[in-house]
């Protein structure tokens, strides 16, 4: 501390006028008074010689260099204040006082101590690793009272993340010897702050229960207590808006604007309610379609017959860009470069409709002269550039950067993806900079399960979807239920050879000792993949697997049918298979609409036992009615086998699972030996099953997230080749079998649970049948 005693009226008012505070006062204090015994006007020093005092860590040169005064040099006192502040403001010093004595300037200084370790205390919700890799004080670094005050804002900002809005975090410091502290942050997490209410102002096309599906947001569940998947999270909002406008835009309000969100927090500032105030405008739809051509070379027909859309379908912008986007791969196959597609349109309130006319003409001659990629730390760069159609020297295409930066996204790496361009080396070239966030791609799942068919199990599944960074998928899991066990095993590469080309391989192991037949089973083997793009929703898929499969009776064999006896042993497979499946849920005409088709055919018979031919094919469609509350689903599964090396196998004949037709067991119907005692299910040659369903509100509350629909099944399982001698004990004509009943549907945090009641309408004497049964969901 200064301990000089006399002050004079210039020494204050130079102290007071000084920006500094707490010591840098007291030290301008001690600069004053060594000018009292000096004139009013000479307010001038020369320091010869310098002492600095309290340095450990620090060198005297540094500190000299950041007071910035020369030896022999005039300076003001003015000067010798601002020393003092470049030394205050390095952060390198607790405390600094700068004393003149004469020809001698003194520098006394305190540096802040280093940390020896920083601790975290009071949190539960978030564990110490998640929470020290936000901040930026590191042990044996010197300790800044400004950087802690920071981290502990970034710890705060974690929690406000994860919806504890109320969390506090304090910095403390714990003085230890040798100029060292213990730099511990208290924390206090407060609780978290759900979204208690989702409530929409102007919808009058769309219901609140159904806008509230397309936010990212949820408001708070039945057992939000518990679980709480409801949180606020303030970030979202931005994402929600977005989320509606293009919901909005997709069905033809083009006029569609979120005018205010507004989260307003409850009395108890426990929960949050937010109201989105909209404005929806009119849905319009297609009117003309027109293509005219700019560039003499280029025949507009040739470019009209690429397009998909039709006079008065509802306009969307995705169908927009989705046509440009066929014309520009037609110019490409062209050869034509620089060629630029603009829809031009025009509107016709009246008829609300919208004109659009696709010109082609020349684009400006800009090149990308290189695409930047940062935030990359895990991932490869050549994931990311694979994603653009667009390389180094290619055409500058806005349209194409926008694409890729979705594909980026949809690839479910990073957290957040920037993509944009600037200015290159020349006025036409252009420098593509890719900023991404990355986020966990791996996880880790043990779990509890139980259905009707297998029992209770336990699971620990495995799966990391960008293994290495390389963009590959990696998944194993092991299973156990009643009466089996499992293993599986599976990598995929979706870019081999650096082509549009699926690479898959897997394996897997199965054990099974169920009560609805009567032997056990083993099977184990692998299988490999190889898909490729057959069209824009549509894609083709060669496989081949080998595998081995057991068939154990014990001591039964003498129970069981003839039929199926003959077939125990080993025996193994060896097959090929060829699949295509279009897709048009996400890129049809109609956002309420959708197709998926798959058809599979495999040849056994390359090596091993087996020798068949077999067919599959699926389908499903789904429409969504009544301003999209009540959706409509409807789809067919059939396949025929045809055993090319003597009877059917009972490993290669078809069965109905109980959720392919409700109603009934799995192995539940279809041809059965009634003369045998354990009465088991043969299975057939030849199956088809159509599913019809609609799901619906129940009108209670959403966030119980309870919904509910009725269902109509109809199917059969039918023929046999090795049925002689077994005349009148085995049926296997073919036997149409129905079911009706209803469905309730549960969104839980645990996944989407299906109750299903059903009642069996069309039976044969000998169909095992069911009234009741749940299963974990999978939504079209």
């Amino acid at each position: 501390m200064i301990r000089h005693k006399r002050v004079t009226a210039a020494a204050l008012i130079a102290a007071l006028s000084s920006p500094a505070a707490g010591t840098a006062t007291l030290a301008l204090s001690a600069v004053a008074m060594t000018v009292v015994a000096q004139p009013a006007a000479a307010q001038a020093f020369r320091f010869t010689s310098f002492v600095v005092e309290g340095n450990q860590r620090i060198t005297d040169e540094t500190i000299l260099a950041y007071a910035g005064i020369a030896p022999g040099s005039s300076v003001s006192a003015g000067q010798v204040n601002d020393a003092l502040q470049n030394l205050q403001n390095s952060g390198l010093f607790e405390r600094v006082e700068i004393i003149p004595r004469g020809a001698t300037l003194v520098i006394q200084v305190q540096e802040y101590p280093s940390i020896n370790r920083i601790s975290i205390e009071g949190n539960r919700r978030i564990d110490d690793d998640a929470l020290l890799a936000v901040i930026r004080s590191q042990p044996r670094r010197v300790y800044s009272p400004a950087t802690a005050e920071q981290d502990a804002a970034d710890i705060a900002e974690a929690y406000r993340v994860s919806g504890r809005l109320t969390a506090t975090v304090t910095p403390v410091i714990i003085r230890r010897d040798e100029n060292r502290v213990d730099l511990v942050f208290e924390v206090t997490e407060g609780r978290v702050v759900e979204t208690q209410r989702i409530a929409f102002v102007g919808n009058r096309e769309y219901s609140d229960r159904r806008l509230r599906r397309v936010l990212e947001s949820t408001q708070a569940g039945l057992f939000s207590a518990l679980i709480r998947s409801d949180t606020f999270i303030e970030d979202r909002i931005a994402l929600d808006r977005q989320l509606l406008t293009d919901f909005y835009r997709d069905r033809g309000y083009i006029d569609f604007e979120v005018l205010s969100v507004t989260p307003e927090l409850t009395r108890a500032r426990d929960a949050y309610f937010v109201t989105f105030n909209i404005r929806e405008g009119q849905s319009f739809r297609f009117g003309n379609i027109t293509v005219v051509s700019e560039i003499p070379e280029v025949d507009a027909d040739e470019y009209a017959a690429t397009m998909r859309i039709r006079e008065g379908v509802t306009y969307s912008p995705r169908l927009v860009d989705n046509t440009i986007t066929r014309m520009e791969n037609l110019a490409t196959q062209q050869a034509l470069r620089f060629v630029r597609i603009a829809p031009r349109i025009v509107r016709n309130d009246r008829d609300l409709t919208l004109d659009v006319e696709f010109v082609i003409s020349r684009g400006e001659r800009v090149f990308v002269e290189r695409i930047d990629i940062e935030g990359n730390a895990t991932t490869l760069d050549r994931v990311i550039r694979r994603q653009f159609d667009t390389v180094e020297g290619d055409p500058f295409d806005p349209r194409a950067i926008r694409q890729a930066a979705e594909r980026i996204r949809a690839t479910g790496f990073f957290s957040d993806v920037q993509v944009e361009g600037r200015e290159g080396s020349a006025p036409d070239q252009v420098i593509v900079d890719v900023n991404v966030e990355e986020q966990p791609t791996g996880s880790l799942g043990f779990s509890l399960s139980y259905s009707t068919d297998s029992g209770a199990g336990i699971a620990i599944n495995f799966s990391e979807s960008n293994f290495l960074g390389r963009g590959q998928s990696l998944r194993f899991g092991v299973s156990t239920v009643e009466g089996g066990q499992s293993f599986n095993f599976a990598f995929n590469e979706p870019n081999f050879l650096a082509r549009d080309v699926g690479f898959g391989i897997n394996a897997y192991y199965e054990q099974t000792q169920t009560q609805d037949r009567s032997f056990d089973t083993e099977d184990y083997g692998f299988g490999t993949t190889f898909s490729f793009p057959a069209s824009e929703n549509g894609r083709f898929a060669l496989s081949y697997r080998l595998d081995q499969r057991e068939i154990n009776f014990g001591g039964s064999a003498a129970n069981s049918s003839p039929i199926i006896t003959v077939d125990q042993g080993q025996r193994v497979t060896s097959a090929v298979g060829l699949r295509y499946a279009f897709d048009n849920r996400t890129t049809g005409l109609n956002p309420n609409a959708g197709v998926n088709f798959e058809v599979f055919g495999e040849y056994a018979g390359l090596g091993g036992d087996a020798e068949y031919l077999r067919t599959q094919v699926a389908a499903i469609a789904e429409r969504a009615i009544m301003r999209e509350d009540v959706t409509l689903r409807a789809s067919f599964e059939g396949g025929a086998l045809n055993a090319t090396g003597g009877p059917s196998h009972y490993n290669d004949r078809f069965f109905l699972s109980s959720r392919q037709m409700r109603g009934f067991d799995t192995y539940g119907l279809g041809p059965r030996d009634t003369t045998a005692p354990n009465n088991d299910a043969l299975g057939g040659n030849y199956f088809a099953v159509a599913r019809f369903e609609a799901a619906f509100p129940l009108g209670l509350p959403e966030e119980y997230g309870i919904s509910g629909g009725v269902f109509y099944d109809v199917g059969s399982v039918w023929g046999l080749d090795n049925t002689a001698g077994f005349a009148g004990t085995v049926d296997d004509s073919l036997h149409w079998r129905s079911t009706i009943g209803f469905s309730v549907f549960w969104d839980t945090a645990l996944g989407p649970l299906r109750f299903n009641f059903s009642r069996a309408l069309d039976t044969q004497p000998y169909d095992r049948t069911r009234e009741f049964d749940f299963t974990v969901e999978t939504r079209f």
